[in-house]
């Protein structure tokens, strides 16, 4: 089989590897089918992705076929539609025990700490499977990436009728604007690229959208009754717009990065404590998260159009050595 490796930063290599079907017992072999590019990818193949080592198989954004069964595995069989949880916890851990297995001490993300699914077969623990026979594949790569949003959502606790800021309109971005949106708040979207927020006002639905500029605050108020929101998300990943999000978000507000960067943040204690911001990381997502997103492609709430770019698998190589990566999403279809 094939599989795409990132031997270092800017290099990615396809090799011919032998399958091994000798699986464990509690695993399930699945035939991978699409892999979906993330912005992790993007980070590990330009050297600044934080927890990773090289060389590495990329691609955590999985959908496929089950191939095979361990002994142990007792729901899924040959044939089975399904996408996976990258997010491989220990289980024993005090995160783990407490229902937050996104965040376990001992985590490995499949694609980063340990190799992903830009291969022909990939092996997955059965508990990191879930079916999805009722859903087109290709929809079934999304499912990771909006259940990151989906996450962040959850941690924020919107209410109805609060205004939500996003700022930056990629992919992890109009999942958290798309979920804000059904969740009943009003969401306002920033992003640099006009492109990029003419299709997140479609795709997610939000209220208004904003090109950043220099009066990014006034522009805000004028829209949002002069007030500044009640919950401001970073989906950026970038310092500076991390930092800036301290002065976006009103009184009693929270913040809640979705985003992640390699830096130091810095902010203000005196406005930080002034205005009693609540702080938040959202990393990952639980299994909770996940049925959530399916439920809500079942009922016709997320759109296909998610991915913008569609690639071969021999073309993946081309795609990263060209470095455009505007596009909102990429799938790769093997």
């Amino acid at each position: 089989m094939k599989s795409i490796i990132c031997e270092e930063p800017g290099k990615m290599v396809i090799k011919n590897e032998q399958l091994n079907e000798d699986i464990p017992d509690d695993h399930v072999l699945i035939k991978i089918k699409y892999i979906g590019i993330c912005g992790t990818d993007i980070h590990a193949y330009g050297g600044n992705q934080p927890f990773f080592e090289y060389p590495r198989i990329l691609g955590h954004e999985l959908s496929g076929e089950v191939e095979k069964i361990g002994e142990l595995v007792k729901d899924f069989q040959h044939g089975d539609k399904v996408t996976i949880i990258p997010y491989v916890s220990c289980g024993y851990c005090l995160s783990c025990v407490n229902d937050k297995p996104n965040c376990c001490e001992n985590i490995e993300v499949i694609g980063v700490h340990r190799d992903g699914g830009m291969t022909g077969y990939l092996a997955v623990p059965q508990q990191n499977v879930i079916k999805i026979n009722d859903l087109p594949l290709k929809m079934g790569a999304m499912i990771e990436p909006l259940s990151i949003g989906a996450h962040g959502v959850r941690r924020a606790n919107i209410q109805q009728e609060e205004t939500v800021l996003v700022v930056g309109a990629g992919p992890i971005g109009l999942g958290v604007a798309r979920f804000s949106k059904l969740q009943g708040a009003k969401v306002i979207v920033v992003d640099l690229s006009e492109e990029r927020l003419e299709f997140c006002q479609e795709w997610s639905e939000c209220d208004e959208v904003i090109k950043s500029n220099e009066n990014i605050i006034e522009d805000i108020k004028t829209i949002n009754d002069d007030e500044l929101p009640t919950v401001v998300f970073d989906a950026t990943g970038n310092k500076n717009s991390m930092e800036q999000a301290f002065n976006y978000v009103n009184h009693g507000g929270r913040i809640v990065y979705v985003g992640l960067v390699k830096d130091n943040i810095q902010f203000v204690d005196p406005d930080f404590h002034a205005k009693e911001i609540t702080l938040m990381a959202s990393r990952n997502a639980t299994l909770a998260d996940f049925d959530f997103v399916i439920n809500q492609i079942r009922d016709g709430k997320i759109q296909e159009s998610y991915f913008t770019k569609e690639l071969g698998f021999e073309n993946t190589l081309d795609f990263f050595e060209q470095g455009v990566f505007k596009t909102n999403k990429t799938v790769i279809e093997i």
